[in-house]
Order: structure tokens, then C-alpha cells, then sequence
């Protein structure tokens, strides 16, 4: 048997890079290992530009805008062959980060004669250990895929639930707490719940801390003084980290502690939890007939039942929900680990990241499909409120609770007359009235709980999807 392998080199082995390529390729710009050496070549040409500007090492001359535009161009017009070439390079060097030094001290030296004459290219790399271009780099890659990606992808997912518990605000539905039949709700004020709490996940999300480092080896800015002992070396990094977008971190190992990340990490993960919560309640929902799966009807259900249209997009959401949390949990737990002033764990964790991303996103990507595939069934709502008149049990015994403290006589026990009426078997409206008939009750309370049916106890369901704005 012959190797799949051998047929191309594109062929994937996730499910990212081969059948879902499409719904995660716009996180490929910003969480690949292509994107980790773009975004460690600017670093490396914003460091660069930050020295001599800043006039850092005595004798120094500023860069020109032109030479600066130039460095800068590096980086819009990275691409397939900067890619090749730098992996050719690293492939000898053996070393990530030192391949991109050198391929930009080659592209330095052909800016201008300017530029090669007056040495500039040691400035490269200045004083860096590889993880300052790292942490730094990670920190844009993340937030660029947050920010560009990720956030306008959820948050149009919310505002699909958020509009749809806003259609459904007035339509009854009878709750199931425990799996069984419970006060009356609106379908509306159900699906607002879910999208408050995905809202406030998307709020922690949107302000979230980018923590960037740049300080040497231990985090002393020892080589920094040896070289230049008079600069504030402080001042020169804040400003940096900051002039990238980024929040400045004062203390440090070797290493960027990685909290910020694990913060980021668990908050998404706590979306997704948020976010499998409402697919396996549409799901149930589905099963019982509330929601119908009318649109798209060229696709198949079952290869063998042809009456049937699955709802795959929730179950696919569902497990890449639990993967990208899988992979969020560790990296949340590992990252903020790490032995004295460095270990390597976090290198080969940090590159999962774009995976965990990836299977969120996909997961969002099916939800939101998944719901515009849905119509509300309001008739089979009423129905199933319609076989339960008993949970309107609650309501009766709360107002007589409420007369018998006011001294109404003839309230006593409220409760248990109720739980003798309806528990364990099925009563109708005709039983209903006729018992609150007979319970001695004034007037105008009598005549609202007879007039009272399950559609219509619903409390203030539908005024409570307000709350969403």
C-alpha cells in the first residue's frame, strides 16, 4: 500500500488544515509559523528603527524615512519566498530566531550603501535574547487573531442570539427544570440568557492585557548596560513594548510570564462552555419540535431515513468546543509555569494556540449556521403548555400564601392542597378552575388565576429580553 504522504505535501493530518480550511484560513495570518517569523521580523526592524531614533548607542545615526519605509516594506510584502528562504536558513543555523537575524542583516545590506556603511546591521538583535522577539511577536500574532478574527466572529454569533431572543420574546414556552415540565417561560427570554452571558464573556474578551517584555537574558538588562551604560534602558523598552500596542511588563525571567495569555485563554474557554451550552439547549429544543430545521433543504440528513434533517452543526460545534477547550486548559495551566529563569515548555505550547483558536472559530462558524438554519414552531410550544395545566400549581398556592399572611381565612396549606391536585398525573383547565373556584378566594384573585393559562404565565419573560439593549 502506498503512502498518502507521497501524494502531496499539502495533504493535511488535523482537520483544520484539510476539511475545515476554510472556515479557521483567516487565523492562518495571524497564529502559523509563517506569521510567527512576520511577526518576528517586525519586531526585529521596529527594534531596529526604536535604537536609532532614540539615539541610543552614542554615534548612531538616525534612519531616514525612506530606509525606514524600506525595512518596513519587509514586512507588507513577506511572502512565499521570504518564507522558503528563511526556513533554508534556519535549516543551517538550527536556530529559529537566528535565521531571521540573518535574513534581515542580508536585506539591511541592500536598502542602501548608507545603511551597510555605517554598520547598522549589528544593531539587529541588539542585546535581544530570542525571547524578546518571541514573547513580543506572540503578543501581536495573538492579539491581531483576537482582534481581527476571533471577536468579530463571536460577536456576530451573539448578536444572532441576541435578535432571535428578541423575535421570540412574547412566544410561550413551557421551561423543563430537571427535564420536567416547570414555570412557563418565553422561548425569547431563554435564548436571552444565553446571549447575556456570551456578552459578558465578550466584554472580559475585549479588554484583555497584551503583555509584551524586552530585557535580556534574565530580565536584567545586563548585556543592555555592559554596552550602553548611560541609556535608561527602562525607558528605551517601555517605550518599545508600548510603541508595538502593547502593555510593558517590568519584571520578568528570561521569559514573558504568560499570565496575560492564561487570562485570554481562560476567558474564550469560558465563552466556548458558554457557547456549548446554548447548542445542546437548541439541540434539545429541536428534539422536541420547538425549532424547525427548514432552510438549506439540499443537504442530506440521513443516508438511510430520508424524512430526516439532523442538527450536525450543533453536535460539529459542540466537539470542536470541547477540543479548543482542551487545548485552551493547557495552555492556560502550562504557560504560566516555568522552571527558575527558563525552560523550553512554553515554545512548543505556545504553538498549539493557533489550533485552540482554530477549533473555537470553527465552532462558531457551525452555530451560527446552524441557527440560521432554524424557525420557531410556536404551535408546538402551545401544545406542549396546553398538556400541562398543572404547572400553574405554583401560581395558585403563591397567592394564597399571599392571602393567608394578610388573613384571608381558608388559605391554610396551600401548598400541599396544590401538591394532592396535580402531583403525578395530568389535570386540565376544566379541574383547574373548578378547584380555585372552590378554594373561597375574593373575587378579582379568583377570577384572575381561573382566567390564567399556561401561555399566559410567564411573568415578565418577555420584558426581561429588554435587558439585552
Amino acid at each position: 500500500m502506498g503512502s498518502l504522504a507521497d501524494l502531496s505535501p499539502a495533504i493535511a493530518l488535523g482537520a483544520l488544515d484539510g476539511r475545515y480550511r476554510g472556515a479557521v484560513a483567516p487565523l492562518v495570518d495571524h497564529l502559523s509559523e509563517p506569521a510567527l517569523n512576520r511577526a518576528r521580523v517586525r519586531v526585529e526592524i521596529e527594534w531596529l528603527i526604536h535604537l536609532t531614533d532614540r539615539q541610543v548607542v552614542p554615534g548612531v545615526r538616525r534612519l531616514t524615512d525612506d530606509e525606514k519605509n524600506a525595512l518596513r516594506a519587509i514586512v507588507d510584502d513577506f511572502g512565499a519566498a521570504e518564507i522558503d528562504e528563511m526556513a533554508a536558513t534556519e535549516r543551517v543555523t538550527q536556530h529559529d530566531v537566528k535565521a531571521v537575524e540573518y535574513f534581515l542583516k542580508k536585506r539591511l545590506s541592500a536598502i542602501a550603501p548608507s545603511v551597510e556603511d555605517a554598520g547598522l546591521a549589528e544593531l539587529i538583535h541588539f542585546c535581544c535574547t530570542s525571547e524578546d522577539i518571541n514573547n513580543l511577536s506572540y503578543a501581536l500574532m495573538v492579539q491581531g487573531a483576537v482582534e481581527d478574527v476571533w471577536l468579530p466572529r463571536a460577536t456576530a454569533l451573539v448578536e444572532t442570539v441576541a435578535t432571535m431572543a428578541s423575535d421570540l420574546r412574547d412566544v410561550p414556552l413551557l421551561a423543563h427544570t430537571h427535564g420536567q415540565p416547570a414555570t412557563p417561560t418565553t422561548m425569547g427570554k431563554e435564548l436571552a440568557v444565553l446571549a447575556w452571558r456570551l456578552q459578558r464573556q465578550l466584554r472580559r474578551i475585549e479588554d484583555a492585557e497584551f503583555l509584551g517584555k524586552l530585557n535580556g537574558a534574565t530580565g536584567t538588562y545586563g548585556a543592555h548596560l555592559a554596552a550602553v551604560p548611560e541609556a535608561d534602558w527602562e525607558l528605551v523598552s517601555e517605550t518599545f513594548v508600548e510603541g508595538l500596542g502593547l502593555t510593558w511588563n517590568p519584571l520578568t525571567t528570561q521569559i514573558e510570564s504568560h499570565d496575560w495569555q492564561a487570562e485570554l485563554y481562560a476567558d474564550i474557554a469560558r465563552f466556548n462552555r458558554v457557547l456549548h451550552n446554548l447548542c445542546t439547549d437548541v439541540w434539545t429544543y429541536i428534539s422536541m419540535g420547538y425549532f424547525a430545521q427548514v432552510r438549506g433543504q439540499g443537504t442530506v440528513g440521513s443516508s438511510t431515513m430520508p424524512h430526516k434533517v439532523n442538527p450536525i452543526r450543533f453536535e460539529n460545534a459542540e466537539a470542536n468546543l470541547e477540543v479548543s477547550n482542551a487545548l485552551f486548559d493547557v495552555l492556560a495551566s502550562t504557560l504560566v509555569q516555568s522552571r527558575l529563569q527558563r525552560d523550553l515548555t512554553d515554545s512548543s505550547m505556545q504553538r498549539n494556540i493557533g489550533v485552540a483558536f482554530g477549533h473555537s472559530l470553527l465552532a462558531i462558524d457551525n452555530a451560527m449556521r446552524g441557527l440560521a438554519g432554524l424557525d420557531a414552531v410556536p404551535t408546538a410550544m402551545a401544545t406542549d403548555l396546553d398538556a400541562n395545566w398543572e404547572v400553574l400549581g405554583e401560581p395558585i398556592q403563591s397567592a394564597m400564601r399571599a392571602l393567608g399572611a394578610q388573613g384571608v381565612p381558608g388559605m391554610e396549606e396551600p401548598y400541599e392542597r396544590l401538591k394532592e391536585l396535580t402531583r403525578g398525573r395530568r389535570i386540565g383547565q376544566a379541574e383547574l378552575v373548578e378547584f380555585v373556584r372552590g378554594l373561597g378566594l375574593p373575587a378579582d384573585v379568583e377570577a384572575r388565576l381561573a382566567a390564567m393559562t399556561p401561555q399566559t404565565y410567564v411573568g415578565l419573560a418577555p420584558v426581561l429580553v429588554d435587558h439585552l439593549g
